[in-house]
């Protein structure tokens, strides 16, 4: 997305690095859900059918179309080759970066387990600011002077949404957010404030200078990457917690028969 932002406005230092970290985004991306599921032939057969009510599925077929077409993108931009087919793929890519950046939130919250299905209203906008904050802070480190100050904004401004949605969905949880704020993920949690914070004053006052924008881009790019594994650390903290996995469903249980009983006292009356 910031590559076709880019392109659009005819920064083309900025499209060219956005790009290639795009690029090598998706692709160790791909390596790691590979390994996850044992053999690449699992991948495939999820493509198999489309279902949009599945996060699975949709997470599938957004990879399938985004990877390619960031490819096609970086290797036109390098090569000078078919422009217009570049631009074309960056306008593919840019529009599903959108779905690619989010699905996986919508993943784990499509779960029993508390800490995520809970966190179902934040986690995605939680990933997506996250995603923006790192797209922009990769993009400024690379970028010269001139052409990091839009990616610095984006960095800078994308790293205090996820600062404060991380903070929110941890208070509006409450008995059933505490592992956001104890054990491994809560380690990880503070890790991620102290990095993203030291990040933002990097990046954002310091950031004309390229040895501190450089270093804020790194901070911030980390700091993402801890939040994505504060929540998943969660998770499993959260599933080892039977009151906290069978209160909701026993109240939802409950609340299912309630509603049952109160029908059927209605159609006896009437």
């Amino acid at each position: 997305m910031l590559a076709l932002g880019a392109t659009l406005v005819g920064d083309r230092d900025l499209a060219r690095r956005a790009r290639l970290a795009a690029l090598g985004s998706v692709a160790t991306g791909a390596g790691f859900l590979v390994a996850d599921l044992g053999r690449p032939s699992r991948f495939y057969n999820m493509l198999r059918v489309a279902k949009v009510t599945s996060p699975m599925s949709v997470g599938s077929w957004l990879l399938a179309g985004y990877g390619p077409a960031a490819a096609l993108a970086a290797a036109s931009d390098l090569s000078g080759v078919a422009p217009g087919v570049g631009l074309a793929a960056d306008a593919v890519a840019g529009v599903l970066g959108a779905g690619v950046s989010t699905y996986t939130g919508l993943l784990v919250a499509d779960t029993a387990i508390p800490a995520w299905h809970e966190a179902r209203h934040e986690l995605p906008f939680l990933f997506a600011s996250g995603a923006a904050a790192s797209a922009g802070a990769i993009g400024a480190a690379l970028s010269s002077d001139h052409s990091a100050l839009p990616a610095r904004r984006l960095a800078v401004t994308a790293a205090i949404a996820e600062l404060a949605l991380a903070e929110e969905l941890s208070r509006r949880l409450g008995e059933v957010g505490k592992p956001y704020r104890q054990g491994s993920a809560g380690r990880l949690a503070k890790a991620e404030k102290a990095v993203t914070g030291v990040g933002v004053v990097l990046l954002g006052p310091l950031g004309r200078r390229r040895g501190p924008r450089v270093a804020g881009g790194v901070l911030i790019a980390a700091g993402a990457l801890l939040d994505r594994f504060t929540v998943w650390q969660a998770g499993r903290q959260s599933a080892r917690e039977p009151k906290d996995v069978i209160g909701p469903q026993r109240r939802a249980s409950d609340g299912r028969t309630i509603q049952g009983v109160s029908a059927r006292t209605a159609g006896t009356a009437g």
